[in-house]
């Protein structure tokens, strides 16, 4: 079944701990490969911040003395990819069935919603084209935060990282969610990775050369409910879709009772 004929929900989820926004997509993809529930897009912030690790990553890479002692969340995402400290920013989720697409096929068609959704904003946002080595990425010490480079399909402006995502397969069913930079606070990252300071000024100029914000590219303050808003648009413009929002809240509620 193509997306257009998919019945989708929206929900913004609003402000919740980490746990408590990782386990969310885990049990509503459950659920969603179960025949239990709807395809949903879901978009969400993070009370306390909160650093993410991908699913394979070591919790060694993080000071876990200095983030406990600021009061940064840590939590480990279902999906792969690196290290993400969910601050200035909105996350997004996308739960649905893969219908036998590809891991690339299904990046493309969600950065094209996601794309068209935040031209509203930029209208030169664009998608990267090449495709980076990770295994031997990942072995370099740079390579601890997420947007420390951008893989084929992932949103970009001018050159410069805006979107960062992972995905993962439960069952035959997509698990995607990445964060929207609105402002600079993902460059707090380098403060709780374990390196030596020569190191992590390194990694603190990478991110600050290869990453950029909303409110950098437009000179404005942006408000996350007017990029939820876009994001929202964007998939209903880019899939031809229209969403279905009812029933969620009892659901939000049940799931809340059970954390």
């Amino acid at each position: 079944m193509p997306v257009t004929d998919m019945d989708f929900s929206f929900l913004d989820s609003g402000v919740h701990t980490g746990a408590w926004n990782m386990d969310f997509d885990v049990q509503y993809a459950n659920r969603v490969d179960a025949g239990q529930a709807k395809p949903l897009l879901r978009v969400y912030q993070w009370d306390p911040w909160c650093i993410s690790l991908g699913r394979h990553q070591k919790e060694s890479e993080i000071d876990t003395a200095r983030t406990n002692q600021d009061g940064i969340d840590l939590v480990r995402r279902p999906t792969g990819g690196r290290a993400i400290l969910h601050a200035e920013e909105l996350t997004y989720s996308i739960i649905y069935p893969s219908e036998g697409k590809g891991i690339m096929e299904v990046y493309k068609e969600i950065s094209e919603a996601l794309s068209a959704g935040l031209r509203t904003f930029a209208p030169e946002v664009a998608m990267a084209r090449s495709q980076p080595n990770f295994q031997k990425l990942y072995r370099e010490p740079g390579s601890i935060p997420c947007f420390s480079s951008s893989a084929r399909y992932e949103i970009e402006f001018g050159g410069k990282k805006l979107v960062g995502s992972a995905q993962r397969r439960i069952g035959g069913t997509v698990l995607q969610h990445g964060s929207i930079l609105i402002d600079k606070a993902h460059l707090g990252l380098t403060k709780y990775v374990v390196l030596s300071d020569e190191a992590r000024a390194a990694m603190h100029n990478d991110l600050i050369q290869q990453t950029t914000t909303l409110n950098e590219v437009t000179g404005k303050q942006i408000d996350p409910k007017d990029v939820a808003t876009a994001v929202r648009t964007g998939f209903e413009q880019a899939w031809g879709i229209t969403f279905n929002d009812s029933a969620l809240s009892a659901y939000v509620e049940l799931f809340a009772e059970h954390v």
